[in-house]
């Protein structure tokens, strides 16, 4: 037995969520939101707005794994559509800055040239100073994918610490050349 999945997801008031076929539609204050589950192989009751429950049809070793997940995946659909999600990126570096032009985010990061990444629907970037990004979303998986994507452009050097990085994250420095 699944110890999440045997937990019901609470609905908050602002979002109605209801089951069309084998789609689950969310609609909620921060937008809209579908999430394609297998009916074949799960139960699926929405108790009067209230809360939702998923159970298994006949468990087994593939339906215990799966049951989680789709757990975790539906839950996370109706936090993101109800308060959103959110990550923090850092600049650190001598001359590193961000700024946004229209719908491309300009980082400026010890390159040659300027880094231009255009913002995907359905995140919404903003700029703090000059050396914080913060990344806004209803979709836990893709706000992760860009604070990735954008960390990836230029990673933090172990000897300076140079780069961007995730508020909080700590990166582990290398002592330098000895004499």
């Amino acid at each position: 037995m699944s110890k999440i999945g045997k937990i019901n997801i609470e609905i908050p008031e602002k979002v109605k969520v209801s089951l069309e076929g084998s789609l689950l539609k969310m609609e909620g204050p921060l937008g809209k939101n579908n999430l394609a589950l297998d009916i074949n192989m799960f139960d699926l009751k929405i108790n009067d707005g209230k809360e939702v429950s998923i159970k298994p049809k006949n468990i087994n070793s593939d339906t215990k794994r799966i049951w989680g997940l789709n757990r975790s995946l539906i839950n996370n659909a109706i936090k993101g559509i109800n308060d959103g999600y959110s990550k923090t990126l850092e600049l650190s570096g001598v001359g590193f800055r961000a700024a946004i032009k229209g719908n491309i985010l300009n980082l400026q990061i010890g390159f040659s040239h300027d880094v231009n990444y255009s913002i995907p629907e359905g995140i919404k970037i903003s700029v703090e100073k000059q050396t914080i990004i913060k990344i806004l979303g209803s979709d836990k998986q893709l706000v992760g994918a860009v604070a990735a994507k954008i960390k990836s452009f230029k990673k933090t050097e172990p000897y300076k610490g140079k780069g961007i990085k995730e508020q909080g994250e700590y990166s582990l420095k290398k002592e330098g050349k000895k004499k």
